[in-house]
């Protein structure tokens, strides 16, 4: 939980610099494409190229793909669609997916693990309940896609790590899951990148060095690797963590509106979902396997 919630902080920036500085003036493409090839470069001189089974680096390279490639295209056009705020509402159903996709691939269904990530989700809608532009629609579903692609990938890479509990160190693993991203990043560029829209400012390239090595290289290996030391429970409800810290972030740099209360309570409702999860969730899971057992 310790790797999740440091990350959580970490990434509660990405919204509003994205928002404010890289949305409508960088080309989307090109902020992916930077973004994945620094992330990268930073594990590159890690990576264990021999010895390494099939059976996980190319299931890597997927879930990199994936997680990060397809997962950053579909998030980045959200913004030219959505406001900063509506993009953070419609991230609270990654929760949802979590569970589900989890459940589906380890064939089963656990209502538990559910009930923390829904339990963590009213929190969040309670804290972004917004009026809503005459795009949203368009928005939503782009924002689901990214939902998606981004529960996919940490669920995939935790059920991966779970299965095959590889010998070498995560960190000389985890070049092969950039380079998967990277697959995608270069070719959707060139086809669908504009040129004439790059960064044309200091602080916009500092951005995206910023989030390329940080919160891109060093925040997904960290947050996937505290995802395989966590139950799905606790992981889904991390997941809408980033919501409240986000918002404290604009209060408190950009001096965004924010309603105070509706903030307060929705927080609230997340931290009890955590303990729900680490307290109620996993004595009804014992108590039920220590039941399946004397059977």
């Amino acid at each position: 939980m310790v790797y999740l919630s440091a990350i959580t902080l970490l990434w509660a920036f990405s919204f509003s610099l994205i928002g404010v500085y890289l949305a409508g003036q960088v080309d989307a493409w090109f902020s992916v494409f930077t973004r994945v090839a620094l992330a990268c470069l930073v594990f590159i001189p890690f990576t264990q190229w021999r010895g390494l089974s099939r059976r996980l680096w190319l299931p890597l390279m997927g879930l990199g793909a994936v997680q990060l490639g397809v997962m950053y295209g579909f998030y980045y056009q959200s913004f030219l669609y959505l406001s900063v705020s509506e993009v953070l509402l419609f991230t609270i159903f990654t929760p949802l997916y979590i569970t589900l996709i989890y459940d589906a691939l380890k064939g089963r269904f656990s209502p538990w693990y559910l009930s923390s990530a829904a339990i963590a989700v009213a929190g969040t809608a309670i804290i972004q309940y917004a009026s809503l532009s005459e795009q949203f629609w368009v928005g939503f579903f782009i924002v689901q896609g990214a939902n998606l692609c981004f529960a996919i990938g940490q669920v995939g890479y935790k059920f991966l790590i779970e299965k095959e509990q590889p010998e070498i160190p995560q960190h000389k693993l985890f070049g092969w899951f950039y380079l998967g991203a990277l697959s995608f990043a270069i070719p959707a560029f060139l086809l669908k990148g504009n040129v004439e829209a790059l960064p044309s400012t200091a602080i916009q390239w500092g951005i995206l060095v910023y989030l390329g090595i940080f919160a891109s290289g060093m925040g997904y290996f960290v947050w996937n690797k505290g995802a395989t030391q966590v139950n799905a429970g606790l992981l889904a409800v991390m997941n809408n963590a980033l919501v409240p810290c986000g918002l404290v972030v604009n209060i408190l740099i950009w001096n965004r509106d924010v309603d105070l209360t509706k903030l307060a309570i929705g927080s609230a409702i997340i931290a009890f979902s955590v303990w729900w999860n680490e307290v109620w969730v996993k004595r009804r899971l014992a108590a039920t396997t220590t039941m399946a057992s004397v059977k």
